[in-house]
């Protein structure tokens, strides 16, 4: 697998303590540092994981925005407090913070969900229903943006 590319789905179990298993061909995209940005999703109960110099390219173009703008503070500031670094350990275990985790309802079983340049984690039950009601012509993206 290319580094930095995140394809298929997996289903994981959070451990006893609430630690979630990357899975090892994943952990090999990531590179190095070996640790991602874990944050909130975009208008839905789900978390994005970044690895962390992917992260650093996004938080560049922030750093050119005027902090000026209170929508740029905003941002910075959503950005900061609603995510988390970690690293995994030994075994490819990251521990994703309690807030985080009841924010995208996360409780035992995640649906690990590869999104190429980065991931996601869905409980499985929000990951069906978005799966069902994906109204995306896909078609038309790829057109749209040259793919």
């Amino acid at each position: 697998m290319a580094q930095g590319i995140f394809a298929s789905v997996f289903t994981h179990m959070l451990d006893p303590k609430r630690r979630l298993t990357i899975p090892s061909e994943w952990r090999d995209c990531v590179g190095q540092p070996n640790s991602v940005y874990v944050l909130r999703g975009l208008g839905e109960p789900y978390l994005t994981v970044y690895p962390a110099r992917e992260m650093i390219l996004k938080l560049d173009k922030l750093r050119q925005q005027s902090i000026a703008d209170p929508r740029v503070r905003a941002l910075a500031r959503a950005l900061g407090s609603q995510s988390q670094m970690a690293t995994w350990d030994t075994q490819g275990r990251i521990r994703v913070n309690d807030e985080l985790l009841a924010y995208a309802k996360i409780e035992g079983e995640v649906k690990l969900v590869g999104a190429l340049q980065y991931f996601e984690l869905w409980s499985p039950a929000l990951w069906t229903a978005a799966e069902r009601r994906s109204d995306v012509d896909i078609a038309d993206v790829a057109q749209h943006i040259g793919l």
